[in-house]
């Protein structure tokens, strides 16, 4: 760390250990999802409802850590109020995308 301090810190920060740079690093470079063309409006329901159907693809594919981005895209363009209700509903067996209980084959 440099030893000059910025206008807005009056001391300098203290050493992170290896878990909370890695939780910085990550925060760093969150960003919003990226402009998807299929969804040209400012209404972006559409957009959020995809982009976590797209997740849930992913993670039924087994490997979380590949899926992260794409959860954090989805985080980032839906409220958090329907995340969570998509979550809890997934975890009852009621959430009606990809994933559910109503796409499987009989």
């Amino acid at each position: 760390m440099s030893g000059k301090i910025s206008k807005i810190f009056t001391t300098l920060p203290p050493e992170l250990n290896k878990e909370e740079q890695a939780r910085l690093n990550m925060i760093a470079k969150a960003g919003t999802t990226p402009r998807d063309e299929r969804f040209p409006s400012h209404n972006q329901a559409l957009h959020c409802w995809n982009r976590y159907n797209e997740w849930l693809l992913c993670a039924k594919q087994g490997d979380e850590d590949a899926c992260k981005p794409l959860r954090q895209m989805a985080d980032s363009i839906c409220p958090g109020y329907w995340v969570e209700q998509w979550d809890e509903q997934r975890e009852e067996g009621s959430f009606s995308g990809i994933g559910s209980r109503f796409d499987h084959k009989h």
